[in-house]
């Protein structure tokens, strides 16, 4: 998803109902916050958390849909805000002794990462 602020240089993207933890993904994205792209990618395929993963992904798709859409340099893009909201339970039953069962809680993420162009960021911040 890609949405246009007043400045029309941020590019928003979301990923809604990952099969993991809020705390989990949180872990990941207080190490990329406020960093630039491609430091961010590094960090990422670096990291050895599971969350790394999908973050890496929907990271990778913002920038390409900034580049393609609204025709910004990869280069040029840091990542001025990102958030982990918790999702929906996913409930399902497991099986256990003479015939009753047990509920199992699987827990789901919404994860937001906004993108913004550094050159109009630094542009727009020296005017007085």
């Amino acid at each position: 998803m890609i949405k246009k602020s007043n400045s029309g240089r941020e590019v928003k993207a979301l990923a809604q109902h990952i099969c993991m933890s809020a705390f989990k993904a949180r872990r990941v994205i207080d190490q990329i916050r406020g960093r630039s792209y491609e430091e961010t990618l590094m960090i990422l395929e670096l990291m050895p958390y599971r969350a790394s993963y999908p973050i890496l992904k929907l990271v990778y798709s913002a920038a390409k849909n900034a580049s393609h859409n609204m025709g910004l340099n990869e280069a040029d893009l840091f990542i001025s805000k990102a958030e982990v909201n918790g999702g929906p339970f996913v409930k399902k039953l497991r099986p256990r002794a003479r015939g009753r069962s047990y509920p199992i809680k699987r827990l789901t993420c919404h994860i937001t990462i906004v993108l913004k162009d550094k050159s109009k960021f630094s542009l727009d911040s020296s005017k007085p």
